[in-house]
């Protein structure tokens, strides 16, 4: 029964990767990362490459939590593939980031984040990274 976290390479991603290790530790669980991408890894910006993967090895190694850095190209949406990578290993936790968004954007939630937190079938902890300047008005 391990936390999942869901990374994408932003503030938003680490925030969640901060927040899945503090998890593991206080439930003293193994920790899963998973990096997914719909379709070809050099056209989303949100699929780790691989200094991007070696970096985030190293701080998870730091981290002592025993973890897996799981990266998958995939042809499901990523929130499927967080959903069912979370029923697979019966996870005890999914952790994911959320974006600061504008008053308006405030009344839709991503859909990714959405989807994971309405199809999970765990809980879902989700986090923001620590507050900056507001996004720019729509």
């Amino acid at each position: 029964m391990p936390v999942l976290a869901g990374y994408v390479p932003s503030p938003e991603g680490n925030a969640a990767l901060d927040a899945a290790i503090v998890e593991a530790r206080l439930r003293n669980l193994d920790l899963i990362v998973i990096n997914a991408s719909r379709g070809a890894a050099r056209d989303d910006a949100t699929f780790a490459d691989d200094d991007t993967a070696t970096a985030l090895r190293q701080r998870l190694d730091s981290s002592g939590v025993p973890y897996r850095l799981l990266r998958s190209l995939s042809a499901r949406e990523p929130a499927d593939e967080i959903v069912a990578l979370a029923a697979e290993h019966d996870a005890a936790l999914v952790v994911i980031g959320l974006r600061r968004r504008t008053p308006v954007g405030k009344l839709l939630l991503g859909s990714t984040a959405q989807r994971i937190l309405l199809d999970a079938g765990c809980p879902v902890l989700t986090v923001k990274p620590p507050s900056g300047p507001p996004p720019p008005e729509n």
